[in-house]
């Protein structure tokens, strides 16, 4: 599919969700550096909101564009681990005027949006499928890097469920082309700042247990970020730790955008799809992790998916 698309093309987009996470920064900088490599005779460009400072050291990060040119159309427009047209954000319109579009994800939210779609909820990740529709012996190490990257974070390192066989060959395959794994999943994954730490405590020692222990929520709000001195970016795995809390079926982390403009985060254990809440109030994801936005206090928002929470609880088997 990748491959018969390109060989139609003169011009190639690449764009990615916003706030762009470790999997959508992976795969489009990693598809970005195989076209570079072995697609010389394509105008290649990827429009991206601002990435996570540690992901800056991929090659080809420096010609991220953050806006769309006047009047610029390109012949095929590749969307990355996005769900939905509104998800690309800022280059939607490039999405929309190209002459051909393709998209690949593993969202079980996505609708098939595209022209063509490459569209497999099971994958650990959409660096996991962009690896899949290249060929081997055109992957570069510098490709190699990004894809892994895009895998490392879409997995946890490795241990969710979604990391099947497939994933573990693709990451072997990616390894072999001499990247330094342990380096890059301890500066990408690991490694906080004083201040994230900070803010991570914080988001803990205020945590709330309700539904008889078996969820817990937290949020921030943009003052606290300020006194921190923190990013949204800088929130990332702070769902992930309230998670694994003991008892809990269902973690909820919550961040302000703008005033009683909330960002939300989702993560639960096998008893509960919250996917399926997040598109109950617009959002999306995974069985297992999901996002959404919601307008309200954070008392007020806690209680609406709380009722919905507590109704799947119920009802599982």
């Amino acid at each position: 599919m990748l491959k018969e698309m390109l060989a139609q093309a003169k011009t190639a987009a690449i764009g990615g969700h916003v706030r762009p996470d470790g999997d959508c920064v992976g795969s489009c900088m990693g598809l970005y550096q195989y076209l570079k490599d072995n697609y010389a005779q394509i105008e290649a460009d990827v429009y991206l909101e601002e990435i996570p400072k540690p992901f800056e050291f991929l090659a080809g990060t420096g010609d991220i564009r953050h806006g769309i040119p006047k009047e610029k159309v390109y012949d095929l427009f590749i969307c990355l681990d996005c769900g939905d047209k509104e998800r690309l954000g800022f280059s939607a319109p490039l999405f929309e005027s190209a002459g051909h579009t393709l998209c690949i994800d593993h969202h079980i939210s996505n609708e098939s949006f595209a022209e063509r779609n490459y569209v497999v909820p099971d994958a650990s990740s959409t660096s996991e499928l962009v690896c899949q529709l290249m060929q081997d012996d055109k992957i570069s190490k510098k490709t190699a890097e990004a894809l892994y990257l895009g895998i490392v974070h879409d997995t946890g390192v490795f241990q969710y469920s979604c990391a099947g066989p497939s994933t573990f060959m693709t990451a072997a395959k990616l390894l072999e082309k001499g990247i330094d794994a342990p380096r890059l999943i301890r500066d990408t994954y690991y490694v906080k700042t004083y201040a994230q730490n900070q803010i991570l405590g914080r988001a803990l020692m205020e945590s709330i247990l309700f539904l008889n222990g078996e969820c817990i929520v937290s949020y921030i709000r943009k003052p606290t970020m300020k006194f921190y001195g923190v990013t949204p970016k800088e929130l990332d795995g702070i769902v992930n730790h309230l998670r694994n809390t003991k008892g809990v079926k269902v973690a909820v982390f919550m961040y302000e955008l703008e005033p009683e403009v909330y960002k939300i985060s989702l993560r639960s254990d096998d008893d509960v799809d919250v996917s399926d809440i997040a598109k109950h109030f617009g959002g999306g994801g995974h069985r297992k992790a999901a996002g959404l936005t919601m307008e309200g206090s954070f008392y007020s928002i806690i209680n609406r998916l709380s009722a919905q929470i507590e109704s799947r609880l119920r009802n599982r088997s």
